[in-house]
C-alpha cells in the first residue's frame, strides 16, 4: 500500500512542476517539505530557496524559467517527437485520447493550459490517475482490476511517455536556468525508468 501511495505521490508531484507555474501553495510544500527537498538536492542547497520571498523567487526566477521549458525553447507534447513532421497534434487524433477516455481521464484545459492532452504534465496526471485507481481496487481486494491496472501503466509508460518524455527531459536538464526544474527533470527522468522496471518486476512476480 505504501508503495502505490508513494508512486502516485511522486506522478501528482512531477505532473503539478512540468504543468504550470508553481504558485504559492505549491511553492510552500516544496520548501517545507524535507523529503520532496531531498529528491532535488541541487534545489535544497540553491540560496535563493531560503533567502528570497515567494513572489520574488517565483516572477523573477521560477517563472521564467518555467516559460523557457515548455514554452520558448522546448516543446512538452509527444507527437511533436513522434510524429515525422513534427506537428502537435491537438484534435481527437491525439495518441493518447482513447487510453484516456477508457479510464475515464478528463482534461480541463482552462485549468492545464496546455494546448494537447499529450503535454507531458497531462501525461504524468493520468499516471497519478491510474495509481488512484489501483490504490482504490487494492483497498476493495479487486485483484482484477489491479492487475489490469498495472498492465495499463506498464503500457502506457513504454507506449507513450518513455517513446519521447526522456528526450524533453534531458533537454529540460540542460536548458533549465534553476535548480527546481533541473532537478525535476532529474527525478522525473530516474523515475519513470524505475518504474517500469517496477511494473514489470511485479507483473511477472
Amino acid at each position: 500500500m505504501q508503495n502505490i501511495q508513494a508512486r502516485s505521490n511522486l506522478y501528482a508531484l512531477l505532473s503539478r512542476i512540468l504543468l504550470q507555474e508553481l504558485d504559492d501553495e505549491m511553492l510552500d510544500m516544496i520548501r517545507n517539505d524535507d523529503a520532496i527537498l531531498e529528491l532535488m538536492p541541487n534545489l535544497q542547497a540553491w540560496e535563493p530557496l531560503r533567502s528570497v520571498e515567494n513572489r520574488v523567487l517565483r516572477e523573477e526566477y521560477l517563472n521564467p524559467d518555467f516559460v523557457n521549458i515548455s514554452l520558448l525553447h522546448l516543446i512538452p507534447y509527444e507527437t511533436f517527437y513522434v510524429r515525422d513532421d513534427q506537428m502537435i497534434e491537438t484534435g481527437g487524433a491525439n495518441p493518447v485520447t482513447d487510453i484516456y477516455s477508457a479510464y475515464d481521464f478528463i482534461v480541463d484545459y482552462e485549468a492545464a493550459r496546455v494546448v494537447s492532452t499529450d503535454h507531458i504534465g497531462v501525461e504524468l496526471e493520468f499516471m497519478h490517475h491510474l495509481c488512484e485507481a489501483q490504490f482504490k481496487a487494492m483497498m476493495e481486494s479487486d485483484e482484477d482490476a489491479v492487475s489490469e491496472l498495472k498492465e495499463v501503466q506498464h503500457r502506457f509508460l513504454n507506449t507513450h511517455l518513455l517513446q519521447w518524455a526522456p528526450l524533453y527531459l534531458l533537454s529540460v536538464k540542460y536548458e533549465a536556468r534553476t535548480p527546481l526544474y533541473a532537478d525535476a527533470a532529474d527525478m522525473a527522468l530516474e523515475f519513470l525508468l524505475s518504474d517500469n522496471e517496477y511494473l514489470s518486476a511485479s507483473m511477472h512476480a
